[in-house]
């Protein structure tokens, strides 16, 4: 028996001499050392650093403290002098203001006394003259923006505002606010990455953001990420985004430019982006239907690029195999399965990916709420005129952890322990194990069941026990404050034994007491939305569904990943919520106005034994 020292409490005149006692304690809390609370952030949103776009292009001119004070629940002024709000605070946030340009045209417009006086200084002054004098038509500023440098000194100075923003609002325990910045190589083609500091100032600070003037190339950035790790003894992490719409290139198997992939890429790619971002404003990238014919819920969101939801006139011209081919490089669900293949014949798996969604804001403003959208850009604030109506609002990152510290989210990302929604804020639960029973589901302590004897999404099982399948432990719970569940799905992939890629959607877990008809199609669960009042309710669907769900077609010799995808019943989209407060009228036939919104788990990865 192991005893540790006896200690003395008071309570008012009582005094309580504690007594020896085991490392197993009566009191089950002192114990639990899994990750019991759910976090929700977004790693992804742009201020008026971001110059470029955000502002210049924008309109977004608010000091860069906007973003905190809106993440961490105070209401602040919009741009159009309204007061805006979220109904409820977020955990964490991310500043990932573009390193192009970083700070610069914010510093021109408020007049910044340290502006560099330099050639390249004057440069900049010049262009912002001009860009003033022509009622913001010229252009010459937003292209220096883009790809010149402002003097090394200065931009070192920039960033370290930009930390020093971060360190201002952060409160470990309360509220955590990340260091970070966005590469964006190659412009519009999106190949682009927030990079994520695990580190204070202390650390964060001696180095300045990479970005495209130093390279266009992904691996460079990895490059300067273990540059960063090995001479400030920190920690950091880089996240792609928008595979939607990164011209087939985001999950090429080849290194940008062509060449082929060697030793070095995958070892760089696989240690410093465990996660992508699956979900945001500029559409979700889960799955495609050219790619999952089969799948009902794969044309969620689906954007096409900057032409709108109509494929561009090059998209046009390609053959339906050629855009097959092209969008296998751009979704979540065919990288999770490519990445299997490249496991099995490089030993490396580059894209196995924890999902996690963010917003991709760049109004300061992190809101993912249909009824609170205030849209891409400060320019495309609510209004009566009819908005871009291709953006999705969406969507924010749940992180498991122990406690909200920079150090205990920052773990969490980089074992995966993560998931995504579009916005709402539904409670996951995703374990694997080989001995879960189906009273698993119903206990009420069903994480400690899930960690005690299985892993968590995000992890790993291996070599298979002789006749067993992989069971798996399923809890959804609806969003207190929003809409119920209409099901729950396991997405399975696999490589089978001929090399072949395949994959699967179960529907595990049905509300309303519904089941699946002998050829496995699902009645809808139905709709109690009314558009043009922008209201439905929860006379449907189910406010929880959990369920033990065992692979019925497991081979034990076959790499494979498993992932949830949890529907909600349908709701109004923002779109509709717009159309109410401002009574439009006569809107378009092709504006979307009801949707299912979703939650997608981290995968959990099945490895065959040696």
């Amino acid at each position: 028996m192991v005893y540790r020292t006896p200690t003395i409490l008071l309570a008012g005149s009582l005094m309580l001499s504690s007594v020896a006692f085991t490392q197993e304690s009566y009191s089950p809390n002192v114990n639990a050392v899994f990750p019991d609370n759910v976090y929700w952030g977004d790693t992804h949103v742009h201020t008026s650093f971001s110059s470029h776009d955000a502002n210049i292009g924008g309109k977004n001119r608010v000091s860069p403290d906007i973003a905190y004070r809106f993440a961490r629940g105070e209401s602040v002024t919009a741009i159009n002098g309204s007061t805006v709000r979220l109904q409820r605070p977020l955990d964490f946030l991310v500043v990932a203001d573009h390193a192009e340009g970083m700070g610069v045209a914010f510093a021109l417009q408020s007049g910044d006394p340290d502006f560099p006086r330099s050639e390249t200084g004057k440069k900049f002054r010049d262009a912002y003259t001009r860009y003033i004098e022509s009622d913001e038509k010229d252009r010459t500023l937003r292209s220096l923006l883009w790809g010149t440098p402002i003097d090394a000194p200065y931009r070192q100075t920039l960033w370290q505002r930009a930390v020093a923003n971060a360190e201002k609002y952060n409160e470990p325990g309360k509220f955590t606010a990340f260091a970070g910045f966005e590469w964006s190589a190659a412009g519009l083609l999106n190949l682009h990455r927030v990079v994520i500091f695990k580190d204070g100032a202390d650390k964060t600070a001696q180095t300045t953001p990479f970005s495209q003037s130093d390279s266009n190339k992904p691996q460079d950035l990895w490059n300067y990420l273990e540059r960063y790790q090995t001479e400030s003894k920190g920690q950091v992490l880089a996240i792609p985004h928008n595979s939607n719409v990164s011209g087939g290139k985001m999950f090429a198997t080849y290194k940008f430019g062509g060449a082929p992939l060697n030793a070095d890429w995958l070892r760089l790619r696989s240690q410093f982006e465990p996660l992508m971002e699956i979900t945001q404003f500029k559409g979700d990238s889960e799955a495609h239907p050219l790619l999952s014919p089969t799948d009902e819920f794969a044309d969620f969101e689906t954007w096409n690029g900057w032409s709108g939801r109509q494929p561009d006139a090059k998209a046009a011209a390609r053959t339906q195999q050629e855009e097959i081919e092209r969008k296998r490089g751009e979704y979540a669900r065919e990288a999770l399965k490519t990445g299997l293949a490249l496991k099995a014949t490089t030993g490396v798996n580059p894209f196995k990916y924890g999902l996690i969604g963010s917003t991709d804001s760049h109004t300061s403003l992190s809101t993912a709420d249909s009824n609170n959208f205030w849209g891409k850009f400060s320019r495309d604030y609510p209004s009566a005129k009819l908005r871009r109506w291709d953006y999705a609002a969406g969507g924010y990152a749940g992180i498991w952890a122990t406690e909200n510290t920079r150090q205990a989210l920052f773990a969490a990302m980089q074992r995966k322990e993560v998931y995504a929604t579009t916005g709402p804020r539904i409670k996951l639960r995703f374990f694997a194990g080989w001995d879960y029973t189906s009273h698993d589901a119903e206990r009420p302590d069903l994480a400690r069941v899930g960690y005690a004897t299985g892993v968590p999404m995000g992890g790993d099982l291996t070599q298979a026990p002789a006749g067993k399948s992989p069971r798996f432990l399923i809890q959804a719970v609806r969003d207190p404050d929003g809409a119920n569940l209409d099901r729950v799905q396991v997405i399975k992939g696999w490589l089978d034994k001929d090399g072949q890629l395949h994959e699967k959607i179960h529907d595990v877990a049905l509300s309303d007491s519904r089941r699946a008809d002998s050829d496995g199609k699902v009645p809808p669960v139905g709709s109690t939305v009314d558009i043009t009042e922008a209201t439905y309710d929860n006379s449907i669907g189910n406010p929880e569904l959990a369920v033990v769900w065992t692979d019925p077609d497991f081979d034990r010799d076959e790499l494979a990943f498993y992932y949830l995808r949890v529907l909600e019943i349908p709701t109004p989209r923002w779109t509709a919520y717009d159309a109410k407060f401002f009574a439009m009228k006569d809107l378009p036939e092709e504006v979307e106005m009801e949707t299912q919104q979703r939650a997608y788990t981290s995968p959990i990865w099945y490895t065959p034994g040696n």
